[in-house]
């Protein structure tokens, strides 16, 4: 949307002139608050009696995205390093080893359950709010999808459908209040970082961030047939591939803009 540059700089550099960055991260955070409160409703309920076709309109949307990124490599001198390469083969790998650690290992991650939680539990998910923050921050690279390979998507959409329906609003507060912490702090930490990165290594990290793109087209459908147990139905195959493109025109447009 082209504001990425100017969020990262307003959050890393928060003191420089608090009233201006003010002015532009307040009404970004209300627009994502109220996305979030809106919207959990309407993609809980896709996920749950449309998996596949849900699942392909996102994978439209992450595909449509990678011309953007690849533009930022191509024709550039440094890209034909082997490093580069190395970096993306290594954040390539790191995502298919999550999406598929029920296959590999024999024990997935989707087994969370947010009710009853522990110190221990809360602990674990004020740090998975910092690790989807961090993903957020990361251009291209879906906040979502983190939370998806950990196994706490299902369960925070649940959280936050629950508290929008005005149920265990104590619990559900806490719980959201502690993953919402720990976003803010993740997205306060990396945004320095990844400033940090891209003005040192730029081609470097454009190359990370495409593994981890691209393996997040593999990524999505395991993820959710781990989490929605999703099957294979001819008609819902249809209508995501109508959706698949869908997704990817409005990523591409999104992505020229």
């Amino acid at each position: 949307l082209g504001i990425y540059e100017d969020f990262i700089n307003a959050i890393s550099h928060f003191f420089n002139d608090i009233k201006k960055n003010l002015k532009f991260i307040i009404p970004v955070f209300i627009g994502m608050g109220l996305s979030i409160i809106t919207m959990s409703n309407v993609i809980s309920a896709s996920f749950d009696k449309f998996p596949l076709s849900t699942a392909m309109f996102f994978m439209g949307l992450v595909i449509g995205g990678i011309p953007m990124l690849f533009n930022k490599v191509k024709g550039k001198k440094e890209s034909k390093k082997i490093s580069n390469y190395i970096i993306f083969m290594i954040t390539f790998a790191f995502v298919m080893v999550l999406a598929f650690a029920e296959e590999i290992f024999g024990s997935g991650l989707s087994d969370v359950n947010l009710s009853n939680l522990n110190f221990i539990g809360y602990i674990l998910l004020f740090i998975v709010g910092i690790i989807a923050a961090a993903t957020m921050v990361i251009p291209g690279v879906s906040g979502s999808l983190v939370l998806m390979l950990l196994g706490y998507y299902n369960e925070v959409i649940e959280t936050i459908k629950d508290l929008t329906h005005f149920n265990n609003i104590v619990s559900n507060t806490i719980i959201l209040g502690i993953f919402g912490i720990g976003i803010l702090i993740g997205i306060i930490l990396v945004a320095k970082l990844i400033e940090w990165l891209f003005k040192k290594y730029e081609i470097k990290t454009y190359f990370g961030v495409l593994g981890f793109i691209i393996a997040s087209v593999i990524a999505i459908p395991v993820s959710v047939a781990h989490e929605f147990n999703m099957t294979f139905d001819a008609v819902g195959f249809i209508i995501g591939l109508v959706l698949l493109l869908v997704g990817t025109l409005i990523g591409n447009k999104l992505g020229d803009e």
